[in-house]
Parts: C-alpha cells; sequence; structure tokens
C-alpha cells in the first residue's frame, strides 16, 4: 500500500484512550484522528482498543463498532459496505484505500486511521469535497449527441467500443486517488486531478459521444490536465484496480494527436 503524507499539523495531540472492558483478549488497538473545527480545539488521536472477537473483520466493522458501542462522537462516511459506493475513503496505515475493503488483520499493530490527505476536513474522518464535486460536475459526466436517440432501441456500440469504457466507468469517484498526488496536493485549485481526468477520459473514449472536441477544448490547459507529472501514486492506490495515470496519459496523446 502506497504511504502518503497524513494531514498536515503538526500540532495534533495524543488524545483519550477508550481501554476495552470485559476479560477480552482478542484486542486489537486503533488511533484514530479527531478534529471538529467548531470546538475551536486542535486535531488529536484517540485510541480505541476494540474486542475484535465479537466485530467484523474489516476496518469499517471496528469504526461501526465504535461509534456504536464506545464513543459516538466519532464521525465518518459509510454506505454499501461493499467497496462499491467510496463512502468511506481514508488514509488506513498510511495509504488511501476504503474502510471496507481493508481486514484488520492485514495490518500489523495499531490499525491508524486518518482521513484523506490534504484536504479540508469537516469533521473527524470526514474531508471536504466539495472542490473535488465541483470539478467533476466541470468535465460534464453525461452523454452529450447531436444525433437524435433511435425510437425504438437504445444507442448501441460495439463489443470494442463498449471494452474501452469499461474501466474508466468502474471510478467510484472515491478521490483516494485524486488526495494521494502531490499535483493534486500543491494545485487543487486548477489540476482537476486523477479521479476526475478518468472520468473525462471515460467520454473522451465512448462512441456514442458526439463532444469529443469541446471535452478536448476544455482539458487542454497547462493546469486542468498538463500538471500531471506521472507520479503514479494515483494507479498504485485505486482500490478499485483502476490505471488513472494511463488515462491521463491517453488523453494527453488525443491531444497531441489532434495538432499535427
Amino acid at each position: 500500500m502506497a504511504e502518503f503524507l497524513l494531514p498536515a499539523n503538526s500540532r495534533i495531540k495524543k488524545g483519550k484512550h477508550f481501554p476495552a472492558s470485559g476479560e477480552s483478549t482478542n484486542i486489537r488497538r486503533y488511533a484514530v484522528y479527531r478534529y471538529d473545527p467548531d470546538a475551536g480545539e486542535n486535531p488529536r488521536v484517540d485510541t480505541y482498543d476494540v474486542d475484535m472477537d465479537h466485530c467484523g473483520p474489516m476496518v469499517l466493522d471496528a469504526l461501526i463498532k465504535i461509534k456504536n458501542e464506545i464513543d459516538p462522537t466519532l464521525t465518518f462516511r459509510r454506505s454499501c459496505r461493499e467497496g462499491i459506493c467510496g463512502s468511506c475513503a481514508m488514509n488506513i496505515d498510511g495509504g488511501n484505500t476504503l474502510a471496507c475493503t481493508v481486514a484488520a488483520d492485514s495490518i500489523k499493530g495499531d490499525v491508524k486511521v486518518y482521513p484523506l490527505p490534504h484536504m479540508p476536513v469537516v469533521k473527524d474522518l470526514v474531508p471536504d469535497l466539495t472542490n473535488f464535486y465541483a470539478q467533476y460536475a466541470s468535465i460534464k459526466p453525461w452523454l452529450q449527441s447531436r444525433t437524435p436517440a433511435p425510437p425504438d432501441r437504445e444507442r448501441l456500440q460495439s463489443k470494442e467500443d463498449q471494452e474501452l469504457i469499461n474501466e474508466p466507468a468502474a471510478c467510484i469517484l472515491c478521490a483516494c486517488c485524486s488526495a494521494g498526488c502531490p499535483s493534486y496536493w500543491w494545485n487543487s485549485d486548477r489540476y482537476l486531478g486523477p479521479a476526475v481526468l478518468l472520468a473525462a477520459y471515460r467520454w473522451l473514449v465512448d462512441s456514442r459521444d458526439d463532444a469529443t472536441g469541446e471535452r478536448l477544448d476544455y482539458l487542454e490547459d497547462p493546469f486542468r490536465l498538463y500538471r500531471c507529472h506521472t507520479i503514479m501514486n494515483c494507479t498504485q492506490t485505486c482500490p478499485k484496480g483502476l490505471n488513472p495515470a494511463q488515462a491521463i496519459a491517453e488523453t494527453k496523446k488525443m491531444l497531441a494527436e489532434r495538432r499535427y
């Protein structure tokens, strides 16, 4: 798992410790980032001892147990618990991933859980994705066709054309890749980031879409696309095994071929 910088704050302090109750023997300690901007206090790391004999195997199961049985003030996002929705994206054991797909047994020592790095924190493990979603909306992630739809069937594709969009369409917008990209850390106000560029590529290669020229015009910018320096963190950390770096490279190739 790739290791990334954790939320930058030299004043993160040691917080509360919540010991396990009873005579449990299978205990795992979870060190969890806590921050409430409304409280006016600096971030801290609280530690929780969790009885894994009475808990599901995934990190998300432990976080749910902590919230339900130990500390109801802990805040995090989650929904499907199946690695599909992307809601529980966090920095776990130094890497960006989905809490519902990481087994606690795969981590040695204390399980360290932080929000996605280099994003504003709404509270605890919840990053502010407002800018991320605005960038996603900016690429117009919907089919733009100038030809009317067939009256009696769907818009058809060949099997080969459909296979081109299989991988980029599998992105769940969890933001793990963008939060792991140094170029996005320093230029998130102008660089679209790997997740959004992967989504843009999905429409560039869709044979049913008629806005390829306009989409490329929007991306041809020193920051929106070309701030990518092929560091490859995005591909290494993607919990779905996708390759945003390759999609970005293919987009650059499409722009280069259009010029000549």
